[in-house]
């Protein structure tokens, strides 16, 4: 395949669908539908040339900077845009605007709220919560309503002393957690934020720092958990890690109980009583 002439097919298919008016342009007399390659380049902070270029099939090699320009100019949904960079490079973005943000869909936050009594939150590659539901709160307490970069499953576990007291298996809990990041790192090894997550755990804990190097790897979505939390006593937890479509890096996290057993009704129970932290303005502050 000819990836040059696929970029270029491409682009101008992407231009030719989107109208003016939808970014903001007048509509006018216009000799094509769509904008004019002039209207691409002055919304990617391109040259005119260069875009030109890249439409004619000519050897070119857009960086990171001008594909997202230009994924942000033309709307591309996130597979296109994963699309353009995989004709450009053969590789996907290391990082995508929205998780930048921390955005999660209405999709993702409907699923959060209708869970019920499962505590179920996303994560990013580098571990921080980004979103949750109520009765996550009532299992983690502090934890989501910490500011960066303590709200932050890794942070919790090597900096905050209540996390061995609420992880009955807390070495096993953080070894998994650290592996699983490594395994992050090496799909991303020039992420800044991963970088720098890092590096502030291994300044805040020498156990961190000491298992990290061991370069442990394993890419963790599933097993059990059991907690001895403060109200609802101990709990054994089944839990899932499943990474969320749009080629963000989030990952949906679920902790589940198996039906009938003690753990359901503590649960069920936390969702009823629900300290503070699980109270319904928390809920609408996530939101």
């Amino acid at each position: 395949m000819d990836t040059r002439h696929e970029i270029a097919e491409f682009l101008k298919s992407r231009r030719s669908r989107l109208r003016p008016d939808a970014v903001g342009l007048p509509v006018g007399r216009r000799r094509s539908p769509g904008l004019r390659r002039s209207e691409v380049a002055d919304l990617a902070g391109i040259s005119v040339d260069y875009y030109v270029r890249l439409e004619q099939g000519r050897s070119v090699h857009p960086s990171p900077s001008v594909l997202n320009g230009l994924a942000r100019a033309l709307r591309l949904t996130a597979d296109e845009r994963d699309y353009l960079y995989r004709l450009v490079s053969g590789t996907l973005p290391t990082a995508s605007p929205a998780a930048e943000t921390g955005e999660i869909s209405r999709h993702t936050r409907n699923l959060l709220d209708a869970m019920g009594i499962m505590p179920g939150f996303v994560i990013n590659r580098r571990m921080d919560i980004v979103a949750w539901n109520t009765q996550t709160a009532a299992l983690f307490g502090e934890l989501v309503t910490n500011p960066a970069p303590r709200c932050n499953l890794l942070w919790h576990l090597f900096c905050e002393p209540s996390a061995h007291t609420l992880y009955v298996e807390w070495e096993k809990a953080a070894r998994q957690g650290v592996a699983r990041l490594r395994a992050c790192a090496a799909r991303h090894p020039d992420a800044a934020d991963i970088v720098s997550i890092v590096r502030d755990l291994s300044a805040r804990s020498a156990q961190f720092r000491t298992w990290w190097e061991q370069h442990d790897v394993e890419d963790c979505s599933n097993g059990v958990k059991m907690f001895d939390h403060p109200v609802a006593g101990r709990l054994t937890l089944d839990w899932e890690v499943m990474a969320l479509p749009g080629g963000q890096d989030h990952y949906l996290v679920t902790y589940s109980a198996q039906p009938g057993s003690a753990a359901e009704t503590a649960l069920t129970l936390m969702a009823v009583i629900r300290p503070e932290l699980g109270s319904d303005t928390l809920l609408a502050e996530s939101r």
